[in-house]
């Protein structure tokens, strides 16, 4: 190898007026060839703005060269990926951001609806005939959560509950699907609708005693649970008026105690 032999290098993109930046690997097929990284989310900072190109590290120039320098760029990345907004990297190992799953998932669900296919696709009467099917199937069979113990189903929903409550509630929310894709008015449609099934049924609080239902309540009101918008602090009950006065979403709190 000379001075003057192609490189393979890691590098960081960073823009003379804004402080987004970039990392990056390369492999050059010619010696100091004139590359300014390879963005596909985020063309529009390197188009409005001027950017200044370092080189970190050069590798050897080989197959394995080039794999360490990949293991190098996902180390650069990894402690700002999906926590710092000036970080234009939306690729990190092969794990999409945040922001490009949510954007992807947008476009997938039009496209699913346009065209009548996958989930976007069905009609809701589909889709509870499709979730029904899924159950008997996974009952008979034994598999699904029909072949887990009581104990591990209570394990898969504390990993669910901290797992879903930190990334998929965000993802489902920013998707506009489920609770967050209904009006207010639709959701205070559904929760009549429910409560009457329960009434008629005798199931949910209507099928409990009035010892039960004082003793849960007392549950209740001791739990604490908080707004994640304001911050504000209260039981069940008082936090649902709190953010009804405040046209809050009621789904948007967290439980603290």
């Amino acid at each position: 190898m000379t001075s003057q032999s192609p490189r393979i290098y890691t590098y960081k993109i960073t823009f003379e007026e804004v402080p987004y930046y970039y990392y990056g690997v390369h492999k050059e097929k010619r010696f100091d060839e004139e590359y300014w990284g390879s963005p596909v989310t985020h063309t529009w900072c390197w188009e409005l703005y001027t950017p200044k190109k370092q080189i970190l590290e050069v590798f050897d120039y080989s197959d394995g060269g080039l794999m360490v320098a990949n293991r190098v760029e996902q180390r650069l990345i990894k402690p700002t990926f999906n926590t710092d907004k000036w970080c234009l990297n939306e690729n990190c190992g092969g794990y999409m951001s945040l922001k490009l799953r949510v954007q992807n998932g947008k476009k997938t669900a039009e496209i699913q609806r346009k065209n009548g296919t996958g989930f976007f696709g069905q009609t809701k009467e589909q889709r509870i005939q499709n979730g029904k099917k899924s159950a008997e199937t996974h009952k008979r069979n034994g598999t699904g959560v029909f072949g887990q113990t009581v104990e591990q189903k209570s394990e898969a929903g504390k990993k669910g509950g901290k797992i879903g409550g930190k990334i998929g509630g965000k993802v489902v929310y920013e998707l506009g699907i489920g609770i967050h894709g209904m009006t207010f008015a639709e959701k205070s449609v559904r929760s009549k609708r429910n409560g009457l099934k329960h009434k008629e049924n005798k199931t949910g609080i209507c099928g409990q005693t009035e010892e039960k239902m004082k003793e849960n309540g007392v549950k209740t009101s001791s739990q604490r649970w908080m707004c994640m918008e304001t911050g504000y602090i209260t039981s069940p009950g008082p936090l649902t008026i709190y953010q009804k006065n405040r046209n809050i979403d009621i789904s948007k709190r967290t439980r603290i105690s």
